[in-house]
């Protein structure tokens, strides 16, 4: 297995998964038999729903055990996004339909521009709705991939392998690891070459899942857990987050106005009436609207504290620099 932690100038990643460190398909926790749900096909309904919920109970479990790793992950994004790095998440298949959502979900609930958050699918976005699973093969589609959005050091790279053996994302988060950028990886397999390529590797051991090898149901779902907690985790160690409050939601729609409203509702402790008020006096920004309630100050002044914090609430809350 090569490994390489420094970049090189004009460096051509090597294979990054070799025959003889390759694990074998059959010897892989999420393609073994599973025996509570043996003679599956013959079961009823109700059955067949029973054994899949206590099969899933055992995710977050799995999960909990990789929190030191996951916490790793959120303070490294948090990081390169303060910094003016990116996220960008590489996957195939059902791993990289998990990772494409949380990509897609963070510019509308954390106000992010689609460049901050990002994905690579193999096969491209049209491989979201029609399959095309031989690209997952690939290394030099993989590197192709990742090399057109240009890893720098700034930017984390993590790559989405239940297997953890997918030779389009070992390949890719090898070369963008060669190129200074932080790795890590979301895999349901222990010792695995995407594991070795990374800097740092979540392993969500769920076990074997109901139907054999199906790793969309209890490995998909530990990975959009894991994907959950690390921009969940990461904008609010931005302060995009206010108390466990969504604060920077966009209203786009009346949905999101009513929950601007009910933010700033519950987050000052005033009428509905007055949140209207201030919402308009904001320019229809929940953040500026908030400052300007919590710190007693009037629009401008709290879009300057925004600004000086880079969009935290609460030190822009706590900004104290006009008095000094």
């Amino acid at each position: 297995m090569v490994t390489m932690t420094e970049p090189q100038a004009g460096l051509k990643v090597p294979n990054a998964s070799p025959a003889h460190t390759q694990p074998k398909l059959h010897d892989l926790v999420t393609e073994r038999p599973n025996e509570a749900s043996q003679g599956f096909d013959t079961k009823s309904a109700l059955e067949i729903a029973r054994i899949i919920n206590q099969e899933d109970a055992k995710v977050a479990a799995a999960v909990k055990k990789a929190l030191p790793e996951v916490a790793q992950v959120i303070d490294a994004v948090a990081r390169s996004l303060r910094d003016g790095g990116r996220l960008i998440y590489i996957g195939a298949g059902s791993s990289g339909r998990i990772a494409s959502l949380d990509a897609c979900e963070c510019p509308p609930y954390f106000s992010t521009s689609p460049q901050t958050v990002q994905y690579i699918m193999a096969g491209g976005p049209k491989a979201l709705a029609s399959p095309v699973e031989v690209n997952e093969d690939s290394e030099e589609l993989g590197q192709r991939d990742i090399a057109r959005r240009r890893p720098t050091r700034k930017d984390v790279v993590i790559g989405l392998s239940s297997s953890g053996r997918t030779p389009y994302v070992v390949a890719a988060v090898a070369y963008a690891r060669a190129r200074g950028a932080k790795t890590a990886c979301i895999t349901c397999n222990a010792d695995t070459p995407l594991a070795q390529a990374s800097d740092i590797a979540i392993i969500a051991d769920v076990g074997p899942e109901v139907i054999s090898g199906s790793t969309r149901m209890k490995a998909a779902t530990a990975q959009k857990m894991i994907c959950n907690m690390i921009t969940t985790g990461a904008m609010t160690r931005l302060g995009y987050v206010y108390e466990n409050l969504m604060v920077n939601v966009h209203m786009q729609n009346s949905k999101l106005v009513e929950r601007g409203i009910g933010i700033l509702m519950r987050a000052c402790a005033i009428t509905r009436e007055r949140a209207v008020e201030v919402i308009k006096s904001a320019g229809r920004s929940v953040p500026v609207a908030l400052v300007m309630l919590k710190a007693g100050v009037d629009k401008p002044e709290a879009v300057r504290r925004l600004t000086h914090s880079n969009g935290n609430v609460r030190q822009a809350i706590e900004d104290n620099s006009s008095e000094l």
